[in-house]
Parts: C-alpha cells; structure tokens; sequence
C-alpha cells in the first residue's frame, strides 16, 4: 500500500510509527513486543511533557489537565522542572502574566469557582496556592476516559550544556544526578530512574529530551548511553534546535545515526522516538504551545502502569499530526500492515 499526503511533516511521522515497527522486527522487547495484541486493545493518545506554574509554564495545572482533557487526550503527565506537585506552594499573580498568561486568575476562578481557588494578600499582592497533583487528579480521572500520570523533568547539565530527563509515573522526587561527561550525565539520571522503579514497584519511563536543545547532545552521545532506551525525536517547542543548523544533524537524522551504531556496531537495542509537547504556553498558538505531539498508545486498559508498561514494549506511535486506525505486524511472516485515518485536508492514493 503507498500513501501520499499533502503535508511532508505528516508524512514524516507516519514514516516514524514504520521505523518503530521495523526496530520492533529487527529486535524484540524483553516484553515480546512483536506478539498480537489482545482483543479488547485499543489506542489512547497522551502527552508525557507539560509545564505548568508548579516551574516555568504559565498557567495552573487544572487548566492545562482540562485543556487536554477537553481535546479528547487519554492520559497526561505534568513534568515540571526538578518539582513533583506536592506540598505548599504560592505565587504571585503576576508571575503568570509576566509569562504571557491573560487575565489567568480570572479564568482560574471562573472555571474551578472561587470556593476551589486559594488567594492571600502579602506584601500588598495578591498570592494563589497551587494545588496539588492528590488535590485535583479526582477532578479529571475517569475509567475509561481520562488518566493523570505523575512526571518530572529531571533537569541536569554538565558544564553549560543542558540535560534534561523526563521520568512519566515516577513516585518520588529525583535530583539532578550530575557527571563527568555528557554521556555519564544522561546515564547517571536514568540509572537514577531504573533503581527507583525497582525500589517502588512500579514501571517508570525515563526519556531523553530535545537533544539538541543547545546543541547539548550528539547522536555518538545517544547511541553510546545503552541505558538509554527512549528519546524525543519531536519536542514542539520552537527553541530546541529540532532541524538543526548547518553545523549540527536534524534530531531525525540523529536518530538515523544513533540506530545504526546501536544495531551494525554495538548490537544493542534500538532507541525509540517519543513526541512531545513541552508546553508552556496555554494563551494563543504561539510558542511552546499544547496539541503539536503526542504519543499513541495500545493497551486494554487506561491505567498508568499498563501505559507505561505498554510504552517499553513498543505497543505506541509518535505523531505530530498523522492518526492510524491500527497497526499490525504478523512475527510469523514479518509482514507489517498499517491503517491510515484519512483527514479532510489530505489526499491519499492506494495501490495494492
């Protein structure tokens, strides 16, 4: 079957959920991620980076978890920088609109009712409480319908270089691990992640973000940290280097780079490519703002461990715009079948 679309960067991500299933062929999960599906399976699409007041996004989490929700999204996590959504926390009103936010408080107390929101007067300025993820998860969790997961950005450098780990259903806090190196940086924080879920017991997804988010990264870096299982291959913020320059690979030819060093030359796993948000901004489309990507996940069940666990087993695509009904691979005749949900704006032609 080919396809064709009208717009080269859906193309780019249907193209991702084949390479995903073609890694998948070349080498199974410890989970047997090639084994067929079980039948009450079905896809539920998330986003695993989001920002919030809890750091540096500019709006209060409620209204980000119902913006998602609203948008027919299955499963969020907040991962805001080196913080879980816990304890007491104010800010001053200002810090949202200095970051962009219009009139936030007012659309905070008209959503949730001033009986929900939390204000006090210090130093002649008015103050919010932020609530906390135990606080207001029971206001958006609905079996079947919609999932909050707990996330950090675990937000580390070395030098003046930026690394940055997000880990999605994590229980505790984790601080920035530090290194010698690049490499041991990123090791460090994901072996920071894989001892907390065996010490908790439960599946934590760690995931490299925006490699070349100040260039920070190498797809040699990527490739050499078998640790190292997950990355964003697109990150929605606009100022993460996703293209690349003239001097520095795109993050896809990266990953091309990577995999082929893991496969021909270290016969390692693969790296999967995750896509993000990395929202910030909720007041206009300008800026790091949601709905620009997102992961598609296949399980039975809207649950944050059947998620995650469903992540490692490669059962999940990446998309920036393009949806599948479904995706099939038959292990016995290494035969991979795809269903593309044809949108209004697109032109798809088929040939047998």
């Amino acid at each position: 079957m080919n396809q064709r679309f009208d717009s080269p960067r859906r193309f780019r991500f249907l193209i991702l959920a084949l390479v995903i299933a073609a890694c998948l062929m070349a080498v199974p999960s410890k989970r047997s991620a090639c084994q067929a599906e079980e039948p009450a399976a079905r896809w539920w699409k998330g986003n695993l980076h989001t920002h919030s007041l809890w750091s540096d996004g500019n709006d209060f989490p409620e209204m980000i978890c119902d913006w998602y929700k609203q948008h027919d999204y299955h499963f969020l996590a907040l991962s805001d920088h080196n913080i879980l959504s816990r304890g007491e926390k104010w800010i001053g009103e200002e810090v949202a609109s200095k970051r962009g936010a219009i009139d936030s408080l007012k659309r905070y107390q008209a959503r949730f009712g001033q009986d929900w929101v939390e204000t006090r007067e210090k130093d002649g300025k008015t103050e919010i409480r932020l609530k906390t993820l135990d606080q207001f998860r029971p206001l958006f969790d609905e079996a079947g319908r919609f999932v909050m997961i707990q996330g950090e950005e675990i937000t580390d450098h070395y030098h003046a270089l930026p690394i940055h780990i997000n880990a999605s259903n994590i229980k505790e806090l984790i601080r920035p691990q530090g290194g010698d190196s690049v490499r041991e940086t990123i090791a460090n924080n994901l072996i920071a992640v894989q001892q907390q879920s065996r010490r908790v017991g439960q599946p934590i997804l760690a995931h490299l973000n925006h490699p070349n988010y100040g260039y920070a990264v190498t797809a040699e870096d990527m490739a050499a940290v078998v640790e190292e299982q997950f990355f964003e291959v697109y990150n929605g913020h606009p100022s993460v280097g996703h293209r690349g320059d003239a001097d520095h690979a795109s993050v896809e030819r990266m990953w091309d780079i990577a995999n082929t060093i893991r496969l021909a030359e270290m016969q390692a796993p693969p790296l999967y490519g995750l896509a993000t948000d990395d929202s910030h901004n909720y007041f206009g489309n300008r800026g790091s703002s949601p709905g620009r990507g997102w992961v598609m996940v296949r399980t039975d069940e809207l649950d944050p461990h059947k998620i995650i666990h469903a992540l490692m087993d490669g059962h999940f695509y990446a998309s920036s715009g393009v949806t599948l009904n479904d995706v099939k691979f038959d292990n016995d005749r290494r035969e991979l079948r795809v269903s593309i949900k044809k949108k209004k704006k697109s032109t798809a032609s088929r040939r047998g």
